[in-house]
């Protein structure tokens, strides 16, 4: 299994919130809660996480 790197968590988020972070792993991306690291991390393949980016782009999980 390929370890996740270069996590990144968003601009906007405020350093003392709740935010998560993605990594780059093999074709893909994994998550993880900056919160508790030690948690682990989920991961998606790329088809994976193409979806979900698109549907947050469109707005798909807004209240």
């Amino acid at each position: 299994m390929t370890v996740p790197t270069g996590w990144r968590k968003s601009s906007v988020s405020n350093p003392n919130d709740s935010c998560v972070e993605v990594g780059r792993v093999g074709d893909g991306a994994a998550v993880r809660d900056t919160k508790d690291r030690s948690l682990g991390y989920f991961t998606a393949n790329r088809k994976q996480w193409q979806a979900f980016v698109a549907a947050v782009k469109s707005d798909r999980f807004s209240a």
